[in-house]
């Protein structure tokens, strides 16, 4: 263990032998980290590459400089399909220890594989595309799109689980469990993934254990009693039977009643005989009419299924217009990302790389791991390549070459917002090729952002110059 103050090994002493710094602390702060480092590689082992991110991410938090916890996150990220938070991850341990780093490899595989890193990013760029449709209801479209990044970036976590969770959404749970088995194959310590899985099977499980109805039957006197359910049911044992001799009254009546039934039950059949006609009629016209109701429903499913093609076209092309200026933003800065870690000296080379990545074209459509990426980049060569345009504006400017100026001192105070020589020349050069507006602009933002300056002092004298010549 080396002394954070002068370098020095560590002993077991807690003090350091050479500057006597107290180090205490700090040995329990990288042990710690190691602990975590440790912890995080037993689980990317068994393939819990969740439980590996979260260790990994404390380990590099109690100590940035653990490379071997950087690089082994990258690979987690790599391995989940999150190529862009693995490269910066390289990145950043390649700053740190330059020689001897593993990270080297890994980013010399992807450069040697500029078609994967295509399709990656494409991968990220419709996962945005169909979380967008998610948030529009779109639930159909989505699926199609995310059907297609797995079959192009088939270790994509995040798709594999929005994919399982919209086929849960619509009722497909054996497909939601087959998505999800696929999810915890690539990563079997996801939370996420185990509990859409767990509800997926608690669907295609369900408790189907109905209330059954207990009948009991009790006899008592001249009625039999049945209980169904809360129902009770109460039944004469013996039916009525009249008593005493038929007297020839009740047999004329019986005749006159047999007569009339007889006349009666001629037109109730003729009737029914109709009826029986208009209901064959109305049945064969139900039959044609549910018939024809099929047919329109087929007829609207195939238009359904055709909406759904036309909205993935459009999808597609919407990716395909966009994705042109994210690809070509995306190699531009891997580009400049490989000049820094081979020849770090080489800003011009640097710059002429950057100068492509369009972040205010591409903010909404670049993924956050891109502007990680970006940001990180910025923070280590930025303060470089607005001290390089700096120099350039300034020769120019001195040589009334204005035009000139204006472009290299916009680019200097672009990667650099604290250059306040920049900024004021920038202003100068806009006053000088009489772009008054402008560069009364630029001489406010010098006053405001670095008041009591003599920038300042010289921008408010520019600007009172500027509102004589107007008047």
């Amino acid at each position: 263990m080396i002394c954070y103050r002068c370098g020095s090994t560590l002993t077991e002493s807690e003090f350091c032998p050479e500057c006597g710094e107290n180090v205490a602390l700090y040995k329990k702060v990288i042990s710690l980290s190691n602990v975590y480092y440790n912890d995080g590689l037993q689980k990317a082992t068994v393939r819990n590459l969740s439980g590996a991110i979260n260790s990994l991410q404390h380990s590099i938090k109690l100590n940035k400089n653990n490379i071997e916890a950087r690089n082994l996150l990258g690979l987690v990220y790599y391995e989940v399909g999150e190529v862009v938070p693995a490269l910066c991850e390289w990145v950043i341990s390649k700053n740190l220890q330059t020689s001897d780093n593993h990270a080297d490899d890994y980013m010399e595989e992807l450069r040697n594989n500029p078609t994967h890193l295509d399709v990656v990013n494409q991968s990220v760029r419709k996962y945005n595309v169909a979380l967008r449709y998610c948030e529009e209801g779109s639930l159909d479209v989505a699926v199609i799109q995310l059907k297609k990044i797995l079959q192009s970036n088939p270790n994509f976590l995040a798709a594999h689980q929005l994919l399982g969770l919209l086929y849960l959404n619509n009722g497909s749970y054996s497909k939601a469990k087959k998505e999800l088995t696929r999810a915890l194959r690539i990563d079997n310590g996801s939370t996420k993934t185990r509990f859409y899985l767990q509800e997926a099977e608690k669907m295609l499980s369900p408790d189907d254990d109905d209330d059954k109805t207990v009948k009991e039957r009790s006899e008592t006197g001249d009625v039999i009693e049945y209980r169904s359910g809360n129902d009770t049911i109460i039944q004469p044992v013996h039916s009525m039977q009249p008593k005493g001799t038929v007297s020839l009254i009740s047999v004329f009546i019986g005749i006159v009643l047999g007569l009339l039934a007889a006349i009666f039950l001629v037109l109730p059949a003729k009737i029914q005989d109709i009826n029986d006609e208009a209901s064959a009629r109305i049945a064969a016209i139900s039959e044609e009419g549910d018939l024809k109701s099929s047919l329109l429903q087929e007829n609207q499913n195939t238009v359904n299924d055709l909406n759904d093609q036309i909205a993935d076209l459009q999808a597609t092309i919407e990716s395909y217009s966009e994705n042109d200026v994210t690809v070509e933003a995306m190699n531009e800065l891997m580009a400049a990302v490989d000049v820094y870690i081979q020849t770090p000296n080489d800003t011009k080379s640097i710059a002429q790389h950057m100068d492509l990545v369009n972040m205010d074209k591409i903010s909404e459509s670049a993924s956050e791991e891109f502007s990680t990426l970006y940001g990180t980049m910025m923070e280590l060569v930025g303060p470089t390549l607005s001290d390089y345009y700096y120099k350039l504006g300034y020769k120019a400017y001195t040589s009334q070459d204005y035009d000139s100026a204006i472009t290299d001192l916009a680019k200097s105070y672009g990667y650099d917002n604290t250059n306040e020589p920049a900024l004021y020349f920038l202003g100068s050069a806009y006053y000088e090729n009489g772009d008054y507006d402008k560069a009364k602009k630029a001489y406010n933002e010098v006053m405001s952002l670095f008041p009591d300056t003599k920038y300042a002092n010289n921008a408010e004298t520019k600007i009172a110059e500027i509102n004589n010549l107007e008047e």
